[in-house]
């Protein structure tokens, strides 16, 4: 499946300079999908010096043509909508509805970006002086090393490929090790969509080398990372001794707050759609469920009777809305987390264990606990899987100081009919991004980002493009 593809450097796919390769399975049958090229440090040598040359085309186009070339990118995925969620379901596990969904959010944030590029605004300030000029404006900050995940190979990618192209940078981009075909059908697209030799490279392969390697090259002046925070503080470091601007999405552990007053019907409709896509394996699941005290019988009651309706299997069925988990470590380490929130006290309601009838693939039944505390690991520790522990609370203070009573501050959920409560919880909540009554949080015209150990940094949204830009301020004297 790889075999047209490899590492892609100045405009061209290429083996990598030992060819050496490495396997990609398919979580849903556990079968060697195909060999994916393995970038050795020659190749990254190259990749380096090939964006620091494509920067410098790159920067002198303009917005306009810039702009043209991101909107064909954006028309192109949209074409092959279909070709990119066969590649997510094969290597993600995720189901095909779910993939095309997925390349869809993709064109809108090269879309979103290929309007961008025109706004750059700059800033005239009036002088105190007669005889000079006051202006500033913004410049691309070179070569980005752009550090993609698997969970969302493609619209992670989108993001960090489209805002880099946007802002005149150049970038390379690195997928996981276990999606790489689908970062590289994206990258053929921006190749068939006129996106000059250099100016956009992928490496394929082991990721901790491949990062070390960008990161300490003078060439990167920029890094942005959707990781794990306790990868992102290993990278903070090591960048820190370059000063290289870094854009950080991390870890999250959101909580799900109903209050009393809420529509549980649609509480528990978006409580289902939030957690379970992509099986939990999403920074932005809901993890903590927080029921005020009168509704979490409703609530548990009709969320485990919708729940139970998902179909567990293979995503390339059409019928299928439930698929693996990505990789085995994942599937060890939510069994062990589910084995350690029964021991610390808590009550498996529905779930728990692997579903019957799968011979292959690394599937686990939805879980949903009660009698469940603070304190327990689960409540700490991000579950990034189909796990759903549930508490009550009583007062509004109360929920929103055992919300905020964590290290992490991605995303929050408050789902309620009162006006004053939706826009007090908003406020008071600490994290970067609050849904109320509804589940879509990341959209491409929004800023995404966290707080905390969460990370600092924006992806999409007109803030993004900032992360991208140097600032200039000249005084000018205009009396020679």
């Amino acid at each position: 499946m790889y075999e047209k593809f490899g590492q892609f450097i100045d405009g061209k796919w290429q083996k990598s300079q030992n060819n050496e390769t490495y396997e990609v399975i398919n979580p849903a049958t556990e079968e060697i999908l195909g060999h994916a090229s393995k970038a050795c440090r020659e190749d990254v040598k190259k990749a380096l010096l090939s964006s620091e040359s494509g920067f410098k085309k790159w920067r002198n186009t303009t917005p306009w043509e810039r702009s043209k070339v991101l909107r064909k990118i954006a028309d192109k995925i949209r074409e092959k909508k279909d070709v990119l969620a066969k590649w997510m379901t094969l290597e993600v596990g995720k189901p095909l509805a779910e993939g095309v969904a997925e390349a869809g959010g993709a064109a809108d944030i090269f879309e979103w970006n290929s309007d961008e590029t025109k706004r750059i605004y700059g800033q005239t300030v009036e002088s105190r002086f007669k005889d000079t000029r006051i202006h500033i404006y913004y410049q691309p900050i070179g070569v980005v090393a752009a550090l993609s995940p698997w969970n969302f190979p493609l619209v992670l990618s989108a993001r960090k490929i489209s805002t880099a192209l946007a802002a005149g940078c150049s970038v390379i981009i690195k997928p996981d090790v276990i999606t790489p075909g689908t970062v590289m059908e994206l990258v053929d697209i921006c190749r068939e969509s006129g996106v000059p030799a250099g100016v956009v490279n992928l490496l394929s392969g082991d990721p901790p080398s491949i990062a070390s390697q960008l990161i300490s090259s003078d060439i990167i002046k920029k890094i942005s990372l959707t990781g794990s925070s306790r990868v992102g503080k290993l990278i903070l470091k090591q960048a820190s001794d370059k000063v290289q601007r870094v854009t950080m999405e991390l870890s999250g552990h959101s909580p799900f707050i109903v209050f009393d007053d809420a529509d549980i019907k649609k509480a528990t409709d978006i409580a289902v759609a939030a957690k379970f896509r992509n099986n939990g394996q999403v920074c932005i699941s809901p993890s903590r469920f927080y029921i005020q005290e009168s509704k979490k019988n409703e609530f548990i009651n009709l969320f485990i009777e919708k729940t139970k309706k998902l179909k567990i299997g293979d995503g390339m069925s059409s019928s299928v809305q439930l698929g693996p988990l990505t990789t085995k470590k994942r599937l060890n380490e939510v069994e062990e987390l589910v084995e350690i929130t029964k021991k610390e006290g808590a009550k498996v309601l529905l779930g728990g264990k692997r579903p019957s009838g799968f011979n292959k693939g690394f599937f686990y039944e939805p879980t949903v606990f009660d009698n469940v505390e603070d304190d327990f690991t689960i409540m700490k520790k991000e579950p990034f899987g189909p796990l759903v522990p549930i508490l009550s609370f009583k007062s509004f203070d109360e929920v929103i100081d055992r919300a905020n009573n964590h290290e992490l501050g991605l995303s929050s959920y408050v789902c309620t009919s009162s006006m004053e409560k939706a826009h007090i919880a908003s406020e008071r909540l600490e994290t970067g991004t609050v849904g109320v009554n509804t589940a879509l949080i990341a959209i491409a015209e929004a800023p995404f980002g966290g707080i905390k150990q969460s990370g600092y940094g924006r992806e999409g949204g007109s803030m993004a493009i900032k992360d991208y830009l140097n600032v200039k301020y000249t005084h000018l004297g205009i009396k020679g």
